[in-house]
């Protein structure tokens, strides 16, 4: 793995930890990004005007290859916070409505469900999880036991962002679409970090972050829908792709399917990040990823190890893969100054790794991607002895 580290960007002098929050990008991908950027500038009206909707497709095509999905399923978003106020804002939900997620989501996410519950009535329930999880069989039925006749949607994160789990998410879609449930699968850490093959995950939408585990340029993200739920998801904006039977005809020039024209065709915006996902791609082939992944797995397991040792707390989870990969989040005292340890590990150890408060616990989470190493892990477990006394 140094050798990968010489070929990302990252500032030398910093210890980086926290890929799961905005990635980082490999210099072959980043130049590739520039390269559509300067193509864009040199030629801007042929390039929006008669190339983007080919290039789009061939973009979309690889990426949904990699997702094992039809390219016509996936279109490209900046993020996923924006795919789901897509689908959230598409959705007719009615007064006492429910959508059921859990008590681990992103925060993001929870603001969009409590701003579209706020306008329609409907109500958003986060059922807990409480912590150490034990198995993915017992949290199939905990969070199942949440479901009522008041329940539309399911929303569940693959990989959740502040305790760094994996959720169970394709026996719970299984249920769900037995029982007539609408399922949304924030994915925003899963591809590029998991196996992925969308179509038989048996989710209705899933969307995933592109420029975080992928490696892809910053503004990279995708939504993916089975078709039977394409027809009513409203696009965000209203642009040249959009088209009805009454009046606007589609445009020849916008390509695609509706569900691809609607969403993709935005206005003028900087296409370069999606057009460069396809090199992120080739990147991670390259270099045997999944033997990255999996040295990548063994250092998580062994800094979260010594971690727990060093504090005397518990895990939160089994030490299996079924639970964490490249990313796990480890418990910290609850007298913990989480805002002064986490300026002192940048500022006085150039750790970068975020520490976060969680339903009243106190948690350092951390990533390990490609270009880290053994001592990267141990300079975080040194640190933090000193920071904790």
């Amino acid at each position: 793995m140094d050798s990968l580290k010489s070929l990302f960007l990252l500032d030398p002098d910093v210890t980086f930890l926290n890929h799961g929050s905005f990635g980082a990008c490999p210099l072959p991908v980043f130049e590739e990004y520039q390269r559509w950027q300067r193509e864009l500038e040199s030629r801007p009206v042929e390039f929006l005007g008669r190339r983007a909707t080919a290039l789009l497709a061939e973009a979309r095509a690889a990426l949904a290859a990699y997702l094992g999905a039809p390219a016509d399923d996936v279109v490209y978003f900046p993020n996923p916070t924006t795919a789901v106020n897509m689908v959230a804002r598409s959705l007719r939900l009615q007064p006492g409505d429910e959508i059921l997620a859990t008590d681990h989501e992103y925060g993001a996410m929870d603001r969009t469900w409590k701003v579209i519950c706020g306008k329609t009535g409907a109500k958003y329930v986060r059922r807990p999880i409480p912590l150490p999880v034990t198995s993915h069989a017992e949290f199939v039925e905990q969070f199942w036991a949440g479901v009522n006749q008041r329940t539309r949607v399911i929303f569940l994160s693959h990989i959740t962002s502040p305790t760094a789990l994996t959720f169970p998410v394709q026996e719970i879609c299984r249920r769900a679409r037995a029982a007539g449930l609408l399922t949304v699968v924030d994915g925003a850490h899963a591809p590029g970090q998991l196996p992925l093959n969308l179509p038989q995950l048996g989710c209705d939408l899933y969307t995933g972050a592109c420029h975080k585990w992928l490696c892809a340029p910053k503004g990279s993200a995708f939504l993916y829908a089975r078709p039977e739920v394409q027809s009513w998801l409203e696009p965000l904006v209203v642009g040249w792709g959009w088209s009805d039977a009454e009046e606007y005809a589609p445009n020849p020039e916008m390509g695609g399917t509706p569900f691809i024209r609607f969403h993709q065709w935005q206005g003028t915006r900087d296409l370069a990040a999606f057009l460069a996902t396809p090199a992120a791609i080739a990147f991670q082939a390259a270099h045997d990823w999944e033997a990255v992944r999996r040295r990548c797995r063994v250092l998580a397991a062994d800094t979260r190890h010594r971690l727990n040792a060093l504090t005397g707390l518990p895990a939160i989870c089994p030490d299996s893969p079924e639970w964490f990969t490249q990313l796990f989040a480890a418990r910290l005292p609850d007298g913990a100054d989480t805002k002064a340890l986490k300026t002192a590990l940048y500022d006085d150890y150039r750790i970068e790794a975020p520490l976060i408060e969680w339903n009243g616990q106190k948690f350092i989470r951390v990533s390990f991607q490609g270009y880290n190493t053994q001592a990267d892990g141990e300079a975080l477990v040194e640190a933090m002895g000193d920071l904790l006394g």
